[in-house]
């Protein structure tokens, strides 16, 4: 009775814990936030898969969203022009058909959880939920899934290389200058004519 009572209670705080995070996604002003906050979600999400005995789903859950909202993260800072808030910004458009389409989806998927029978099929005994879900999608396709592992590995460390010393905007110890608020003119901020000079020599060079 314990047990389920604190099985209930850790659902409660995750499925608390990824609708908060999963809205604050739409509420900040940063890119980089956001992707954290998604995250966060898809953690909780994870969690209760585990939660539910779904090990292989919720592993990969966990797994996934790391790596993919960091990657995302990085590609933001590299390519974004406004990838920490700096300055404001609306992270919703198309107000009333999101709001349309995500109360639609909740009401479907409410009344799924709440009136659908799910099967109820106990495992047989000894068997392997996971080593046999994996023999099953993979098969003979193991080396294509490998091989799709080592390219991820790969773009990775490359983002990683790229993002750590050289950004978008010129090299980081020489002081990159953002582009212009209009194609061919000076860089955006309060730096001086002889700051821009010397930000667009160093950017040329």
């Amino acid at each position: 009775m314990q047990s389920s009572l604190l099985a209930d209670a850790i659902f409660w705080v995750l499925a608390a814990l990824a609708i908060v995070s999963g809205w604050r996604v739409f509420r900040t002003d940063s890119m980089v936030r956001a992707s954290f906050f998604l995250l966060a979600s898809f953690i909780a999400v994870g969690a209760i898969m585990l939660l539910l005995a779904a090990v292989y789903l919720g592993v990969a859950m966990l797994f996934m969203m790391a790596v993919e909202m960091t990657v995302m993260a990085l590609f933001m800072v590299m390519f974004m022009m406004n990838p920490a808030g700096l300055n404001p910004m609306m992270m919703v458009h198309q107000h009333r058909l999101s709001i349309v389409a995500g109360g639609l989806a909740f009401a479907l998927l409410g009344t799924l959880a709440l009136f659908v029978e799910f099967p109820d099929r106990p495992l047989p005994q000894g068997l392997e939920p996971v080593a046999s879900l994996g023999r099953e999608m993979l098969g003979d396709s193991m080396l294509v899934f490998e091989s799709a592992g080592i390219v991820l590995l790969a773009t990775m460390l490359g983002v990683v290389v790229l993002s750590s010393h050289r950004g978008r905007f010129g090299a980081a110890n020489e002081g990159s200058l953002p582009p212009g608020l209009e194609p061919g003119g000076a860089p955006a901020g309060p730096q001086s004519d002889s700051g821009e000079s010397d930000g667009h020599h160093h950017h040329c060079h």
